[in-house]
């Protein structure tokens, strides 16, 4: 919801998110562990952070899921090894080359499909680990990108609980200075983890852009804030339950 905020506070929210956290798992796996798919950026970071203060380190697991070469996995690395969590690297390339190779000679595969499946088996992974360790996987989207669609609907739009869901990009990297993530990983450049780009590019606008009209509804930029506004209500879809139908009693 568009509001105006005068004043973040990193720290109180943090503490907020690390008792609601506590509070998911009392009620919905009291002892489980938290599943968290670590990219290497600054959202999963941020989560696996807040689940290890919340629950301790040895009820964390990460799962690094490079699709072949991953250039930055060192990132991803550098962060469990931060947190010093139990962590599995998982390569998902033959499982996407698999899929994308036993399907209909005949059927035109679009470059969305090329670019969203990896997402959705890296869920699927998630998903496998979770049930094998008694856990609860970590769904690390944040508001920036949940608010134009930034997400591949039942891959990482996916998971069990959502700590990022109501904050925007500037808000996370606020509250990933305060958990002390290293700062390479928490200001690093978003990269769409899909086709390589980073996500700025591929919106066309800001993060800072987006966030203030977020949270202030101010877009100087009439154009800007059309395309927002128009990716906003196209994308709207990736958040709700699919329509169910009802017959009449």
């Amino acid at each position: 919801m568009v509001g105006v905020i005068k004043m973040f506070n990193a720290e109180k929210v943090k503490n907020d998110c690390v008792e609601w956290i506590r509070d998911f798992f009392e009620k919905n796996g009291k002892d489980c562990n938290a599943v968290v798919g670590i990219s290497g950026g600054k959202d999963s970071s941020v989560v696996a952070a807040l689940c290890v203060e919340a629950l301790g380190k040895d009820r964390v697991i990460g799962v690094l899921m490079p699709c072949g070469v991953q250039s930055d996995i060192d990132c991803a690395q550098q962060l469990v090894a931060h947190l010093g969590i139990k962590n599995y690297t998982i390569n998902i390339k033959d499982a996407v080359d698999g899929v994308l190779g036993s399907l209909p000679k005949d059927l035109q595969i679009t470059q969305q499909t090329r670019n969203n499946l990896p997402a959705r088996i890296r869920m699927a992974t998630l998903y496998a680990v979770g049930q094998s360790v008694n856990g609860r996987v970590a769904n690390t989207c944040n508001l920036s990108e949940d608010w134009v669609g930034y997400a591949t609907r039942y891959g990482d739009a996916a998971g069990d609980f959502g700590p990022l869901s109501h904050l925007t990009v500037t808000e996370v990297r606020a509250i990933g200075r305060v958990l002390g993530v290293p700062a390479n990983l928490v200001e690093k450049v978003p990269i769409d983890g899909l086709c390589g780009k980073t996500d700025e590019d591929n919106l066309g606008f800001t993060y800072d852009t987006l966030d203030k009209y977020i949270r202030t509804g101010v877009c100087e930029d009439e154009q800007t804030k059309a395309k927002i506004d128009r990716m906003n209500k196209m994308n709207k879809f990736k958040l709700e339950m699919f329509p169910t139908f009802m017959p009449e009693e």
